[in-house]
């Protein structure tokens, strides 16, 4: 009993030093996420037909600013940062929101990973911003908390990460076109099946600063994780499976929505994450969706208590309630707090082991039931997580620890019909890889 206790406690001191999820909260701070802020303010507005030669207003300026940021942040880390542009042409069209030849411009950074380079953990934020007209491009347009807030976080996050190493990539990304039709989202979810990107999953965030609601409910500690339920490329045959096995809330952006959960309550625990079974707002859409449809896990991040007086609308006051996106309503200390749990979850994806493949299940009519997966090559692992939850249970509550030279695992005594299960990997500092649904089953 000794020897068990001594272990445990040097894989405790071991996680605690390696890339320790506390000291990097710590680091995140708000006070350069609100000078960020308050810099992507400045540029009068950031729409995505704005002005672009002007170095002082229009997504021009800004986007030129946010690679120049990239830039101090590379130059700090020794030039440790990949930085790049993805710049393509949308032809104008009077049936769109881009009614004129506009060059949507997203502004990147890679943190190579050193054993994976072509495995990428992705958070998202938003460069442009609008007011009440979509196609109003030269009014001033803040765009505070949607979504320099997210922008701002996207930045912050690189400030902290790059004083790591990591064994798959960490890309942070400013999209542009948000509001036109999710352009950018698109033109980079199109770059990564043309390259053949490995993407873990992609954290959008988009509204990371307001803490009251247009309900009047105050509260900074609460956020949400939207995920859509199933993956937009399943096959029929996968579909048509899924009433006979289950998985309707098993799809891969669910499970990095859980995996979310988890590390903000493991980490954060004064924080409140919300699991949202849904792609995004009702009837609304967001950047990790264009990922989505292409194949890739992708959630959204945002505030839990929205105020649509400040969202999309002109800067004006009407019986007297004042409209406009403006920084005067954003909370940089709760947009902190979002930034870390980005943070944290991109480093933990980051650090741990490739998610185990083919996982594969038995049990049917049996009084037990038996997990199956290839192993997973790579020297950090340390062994696997046989997760297993009921059914109505939206988080993996259970598991049993399996050594590493195995592929197999039965769970005596759980009966395969009263639960979901799952199969992830654990890496020699406690970081673990999203839990994986089995997509076979074995007779």
């Amino acid at each position: 009993m000794k020897k068990v206790i001594f272990c445990l406690m040097i894989i405790a001191v071991f996680s605690a030093n390696a890339q320790s999820p506390y000291a990097i909260i710590d680091s995140v701070s708000a006070e350069r996420i609100e000078d960020d802020i308050r810099k992507l303010v400045s540029f009068g507005t950031r729409h995505t037909m704005s002005e672009t030669e002007s170095d002082t207003r229009g997504i021009g300026a800004a986007r030129r600013w946010i690679q120049s940021e990239f830039e101090k942040i590379s130059e700090n880390c020794g030039g440790c940062l990949e930085i790049s542009t993805q710049r393509t042409l949308e032809k104008g069209n009077e049936k769109t929101r881009i009614t004129k030849d506009t060059e949507v411009v997203n502004v990147m950074v890679v943190i190579r990973g050193k054993k994976y380079p072509n495995r990428y953990v992705i958070m998202s934020g938003d460069i442009d911003s609008r007011i009440s007209d979509p196609l109003n491009y030269t009014d001033d347009s803040p765009g505070a908390n949607d979504n320099a807030s997210g922008m701002a976080g996207v930045i912050e996050a690189a400030r902290v990460l790059s004083k790591y190493e990591f064994e798959s990539s960490i890309l942070l990304v400013g999209l542009s076109g948000e509001e036109q039709g999710l352009y950018g989202g698109k033109h980079l979810a199109a770059k990564a099946v043309e390259e053949g990107w490995d993407i873990v999953g992609v954290l959008n965030n988009d509204m990371i600063g307001n803490i009251k609601g247009v309900d009047g409910v105050i509260d900074n500690r609460s956020f949400r994780i939207f995920s859509e339920p199933t993956n937009a490329k399943d096959s029929d045959f996968q579909k048509r499976m899924r009433r006979y096995y289950g998985g309707e809330v098993d799809g891969i952006s669910r499970q990095l929505a859980r995996y979310v959960y988890q590390v903000t309550k493991n980490f954060m625990p004064e924080m409140n994450p919300m699991m949202i079974y849904r792609l995004d707002r009702f009837g609304r859409g967001g950047h990790h969706r264009p990922f989505n449809d292409a194949g890739f896990a992708g959630v959204r991040i945002m505030e839990a208590h929205e105020n649509y007086t400040q969202q999309h609308q002109d800067i004006r006051e009407e019986d007297g309630i004042k409209y406009g996106d403006v920084i005067e309503a954003v909370n940089f200390e709760y947009a902190r707090k979002l930034t870390a749990v980005n943070a944290i979850s991109l480093a933990a994806l980051a650090s741990a082991p490739i998610e185990p493949q083919n996982v594969a299940i038995s049990g049917a009519v049996q009084p037990s039931t038996t997990l199956y997966w290839d192993k997973v090559e790579d020297p950090n692992l340390v062994g696997y997580k046989v997760y297993f939850r009921d059914t109505t249970s939206p988080t993996w509550d259970h598991y049993y620890t399996v050594d590493k030279e195995k592929t197999e695992f039965t769970l005596n005594g759980i009966v395969i019909d009263n639960y979901f299960f799952g199969v992830s990997a654990v890496g020699k500092d406690g970081n673990e890889s999203l839990v994986v649904f089995p997509s076979e089953v074995k007779r």
